[in-house]
């Protein structure tokens, strides 16, 4: 079957939902999404969203700026950054009047609050920025975006996997996905194809994502031998629920809440003595990591506390309930009466499908771009956050260049008009070929096995804190998973709500991005944000100043396995590299 539209968007979270429509001004737009729109990963966020609002603290989009930078430990690219800081307020006004219903002030304005890594004046204080929904702040704008794509005619194709991204030449013709629940292969035609995939935190053991962040999308561009950027930065978020990994969003330490050791220390007075539990994310993440690695977690186990008591009741179940909620029903443990333990949890990609700022796909570190290919939010890098994101800037970045790209992809209508080669068959041929490919398979191995042995290898070589050791044992390991992925026995060969199917396509996938994780992180020889090498522990800017490009193909300078490498050079635009201190 052959759909036609002039833009295609794959995601239905909040990247996808702006590109969506934004596009729609300018012609037909179609939304593929893996499960019904609103249960996209974007409606787990919570915290809040940033914008200089200054709506309870004095604030200004160059301080928001330059947080951003410095967060990144200087890897964002600056002039992309200011993109961003400088269309939040309109933004975040303008999602308001769209209808979301951001949590209020005693005045009747956007109430906000502090989040790791947000100050005043150039780092002198924490400072409120983080315009939230009580906890609920990604599902509140997901389900408000959702009505006004309705309100546009935008047509949804829920519970479609994405198989392939059809190109002819160095252009993109659109998509063939499957329909889950028939099994059929379907062509969608489109002038212009934006990718809003989200994030590929499924790799790992531990982690805030949800199950299908297997990161298809990326894998796919890898296999077709387009680039990934700076793939090396995946964030832990200091506080996910130990033993499940589900978020504790920051906004509980925005309010008020501390991190306590096992010997009830505040220990981040040690790590960030200014702004202490509102350190960035990977600050906290290897404070909280180091204190459990030299004894000091709870009752000598790998975990600390995060205590919320001396939080009024009153505010903890008015903009915190589904912490609360959480973690009564998970943990059995009442916040208002009792820490939380918690542990870090892999929750972000900082790096992906390499973007500029109208959201278009580059094919090599030069800059070029794929006609008719376009990608935003965490799937892509614009590289707003470089080496670590800081709290409240994802949902940011989502609504900013979804929009940009939406923008973008919409005008391509103009140019050419949807190509009848995605009527011929000979187009569906890949993605025909990668389901018979894996119905053939014969073995004794199963895919939550293989998957399961994967996450474990991720979580114990290459998380928080890494060495060459390591990283050399995880690719050996990653090269053993890859054979026995090719012995996966399939039992069921009906078509109708094939899930064991569409599971092995997807462990292929996250198989692919550990490789390409594992290898960017060893050929970079230095710490730096989210990236922690215990042999190289020093930030190095001659050397490493500068964006990692990995191909799966002959490229600039091979290193490790089957992925090779070049680099780009990272903007510098306004703020000059400093030492990150907090």
């Amino acid at each position: 079957m052959l759909h036609r539209f002039d833009t295609l968007v794959i995601g239905s979270g909040l990247a996808g939902l702006s590109a969506a429509i934004e596009a729609s001004r300018h012609g037909s737009v179609a939304v593929i999404a893996k499960l019904y729109p609103t249960r996209c990963h974007s409606s787990a966020a919570q915290g809040g969203i940033a914008a200089a609002l200054g709506n309870e603290d004095p604030d200004s989009p160059e301080w928001h700026v330059y947080d951003t930078i410095k967060g990144s430990d200087y890897l964002a690219d600056q002039d992309a950054v200011r993109t961003m800081c400088e269309a939040a307020v309109k933004t975040v006004i303008g999602l308001e009047h769209m209808g979301v219903p951001f949590s209020r002030t005693p005045g009747g304005k956007i109430a906000q609050r502090r989040f790791g890594g947000h100050t005043k004046e150039f780092g002198a204080a924490p400072v409120r920025r983080a315009c939230y929904c009580a906890d609920r702040t990604g599902l509140a704008i997901v389900t408000t975006l959702y009505e006004q794509s309705q309100r546009r005619g935008i047509k949804f194709f829920p519970e479609f996997h994405v198989l392939d991204i059809m190109m002819e030449g160095d252009r993109c013709l659109g998509a063939a996905a499957m329909e889950i629940r028939t099994g059929e292969i379907c062509a969608f035609s489109a002038c212009a194809t934006i990718l809003a995939t989200g994030g590929y935190g499924r790799v790992f053991r531990t982690t805030s994502n949800a199950i299908q962040s297997t990161g298809d999308l990326p894998g796919i561009l890898l296999e077709k031998g387009l680039p990934l950027e700076d793939m090396e930065f995946f964030q832990f978020h200091p506080t996910g629920l130990y033993g499940l990994g589900i978020l504790v969003t920051e906004g509980a330490r925005g309010e008020g809440g501390v991190l306590v050791n096992g010997k009830g220390e505040r220990f981040m007075e040690r790590y960030a003595p200014h702004i202490k539990d509102l350190a960035p994310r990977d600050m906290v993440s290897r404070a909280i990591t180091t204190e459990i690695r030299e004894g000091r977690g709870v009752g000598e186990r790998d975990f600390v506390y995060l205590d919320l008591r001396a939080i009024p009741e009153k505010t903890l179940s008015e903009r915190l309930p589904e912490i609360m909620n959480f973690c009564r029903i998970y943990m059995g443990v009442d916040p208002s009466v009792a820490p939380i333990p918690v542990v870090p949890t892999a929750h972000y990609a900082m790096g992906g499908i390499p973007t500029d700022q109208g959201g278009r796909v580059m094919k090599n570190e030069a800059g070029e771009t794929t006609l008719g290919l376009f990608a935003a939010g965490e799937c892509a890098c614009v590289s707003v956050h470089g080496a670590n994101r800081l709290g409240c800037n994802s949902l940011l970045d989502t609504v900013v260049f979804g929009r940009r790209a939406g923008e973008a992809a919409g005008k391509m209508k103009d140019i050419f008009m949807v190509e009848a080669a995605a009527e011929s068959e000979e187009v569906l041929g890949p993605a025909k070929n990668t389901v018979s490919e894996i119905l053939r398979r014969r073995g004794d191995e199963k895919t939550g096995a293989v998957r399961k042995d994967l996450q474990e290898l991720m979580m114990g070589r290459c998380s928080v804190f890494r060495n060459e050791a390591g990283l050399k044992a995880a690719l050996e390991g990653i090269k053993e998973l890859k054979e026995r992925a090719k012995h996966i026995a399939i039992t069921d060969r009906g078509k109708r709500f094939n899930t064991e199917v569409l599971e092995a396509i997807e462990l292929g996938r996250l198989i692919d991005l550990a490789e390409v994780i594992v290898s960017s992180a060893v050929q970079r020889k230095e710490s730096r944000g989210a990236h922690s090498r215990e042999d190289y522990p020093e930030r190095d800017d001659k050397n490493w100043l500068k964006h990692t490009f990995a191909f799966k193909k002959a490229g600039a300078f091979k290193t490790e396995g089957n992925i090779e490498f070049s680099y780009r050079p990272v903007s510098i635009a306004g703020f000059p590299l400093r030492k990150r201190e907090y």
